[in-house]
């Protein structure tokens, strides 16, 4: 008896000494854990956020980024372009000198490595397709070779207008005000987008991460951008089906083609320049030069009497021959 009230005794005092232990054990949050609701407010994703490697190839490392900052020996793997990658978890190492911000991201359940987030962000895209249009058309490159081919195509529009056998939305335009609205939205939104990049940075960065088509699911000033973008797919299905019934079909190729160009040179002065607040005074030129030059291209007094056609002044009908007086 005196044994079991021993074993009893010794272990009610075990039990008592874990729990003085315990309560007087303090953790302290590591360094290394970020917060998650504060990260996301700031950087727009969070663990499980899905992204797409759109460089050649990314380098991640397999050992803790700790690891790397004390000297140890590391080593490290890479991830090709097209790979889907998962965010794992996100350190914040105070004492890096490079980058607080560490990433773990898994292609797969076997592979997991670290990267700076100053690295990762530059060569990944967010895997959504919204996203990755945004991406490409924010592409260094493909501006360049949008800049390339509008003036090697606007070029050839003012040869063939000096020729006068080439229709030209703006200069010799055909009777109809869809190509000049075209052109006046891009510029617009075109505007826009920069002035978003200036005046709402933050909200265009979250936007990136978590696109949505929807212009009521959007904070307002996005809304108003979707609602620009809406407009241009609207009257470009407009445009082009007014064209074709105007211009015989090789004539309206080309017209076609030409307005693409004056529309891809609107996007790279308007978005360029708005940055630097010059878009804002150029936009208002555009629109009074564009209104007016279609007034005067466009507008028609008389018709014919005997087939309706058009005509700015009296005389020979154009279409059927008949003299108007």
């Amino acid at each position: 008896m005196r044994n079991v009230k021993r074993i009893m005794s010794r272990v009610v005092a075990i039990i008592i000494a874990t729990l003085t232990l315990t309560s007087c054990y303090h953790t302290t949050p590591r360094q290394h854990e970020a917060n998650t609701g504060a990260f996301y407010q700031k950087h727009h994703y969070a663990q499980n956020y899905n992204f797409v490697v759109k460089a050649d190839s990314l380098a991640l490392l397999r050992q803790l980024p700790e690891e790397l900052l004390n000297g140890l020996t590391t080593d490290s793997f890479f991830v090709e372009k097209g790979n889907r990658l998962v965010v794992v978890d996100i350190r914040l190492l105070k004492n890096d000198p490079i980058d607080s911000v560490w990433v773990q991201v898994a292609r797969d359940q076997y592979t997991f490595g670290w990267v700076h987030e100053s690295k990762l962000l530059p060569n990944v895209v967010p895997d959504d397709p919204i996203s990755q249009f945004i991406s490409t058309f924010s592409d260094t490159h493909l501006l360049v070779f949008l800049i390339i081919i509008s003036v090697i195509a606007i070029s050839y529009l003012v040869h063939s207008i000096r020729q006068k056998h080439v229709k030209a939305v703006h200069f010799n335009d055909i009777d109809s005000f869809y190509p000049t609205l075209l052109a006046l939205t891009v510029a617009t939104a075109a505007t826009f987008y920069s002035s978003i990049q200036i005046f709402a940075p933050e909200t265009w960065r979250h936007f990136y991460y978590h696109p949505s088509l929807n212009p009521f699911a959007v904070p307002m000033i996005i809304s108003v951008f979707l609602v620009s973008v809406w407009s241009i797919i609207i009257i470009m299905i407009a445009t082009i089906d007014d064209v074709l019934h105007k211009l015989p079909a090789w004539h309206a190729l080309l017209y076609l083609c030409g307005l693409g160009a004056v529309c891809a040179a609107n996007y790279i002065i308007y978005s360029i320049t708005t940055l630097y607040y010059v878009g804002y005074l150029l936009l208002i030129a555009y629109f009074v030069y564009a209104i007016k030059h279609y007034v005067h291209n466009n507008y028609y007094k008389y018709s014919c009497g005997k087939c309706g056609a058009k005509m700015k002044r009296k005389g020979i009908c154009k279409k059927c021959g008949t003299i108007n007086e």
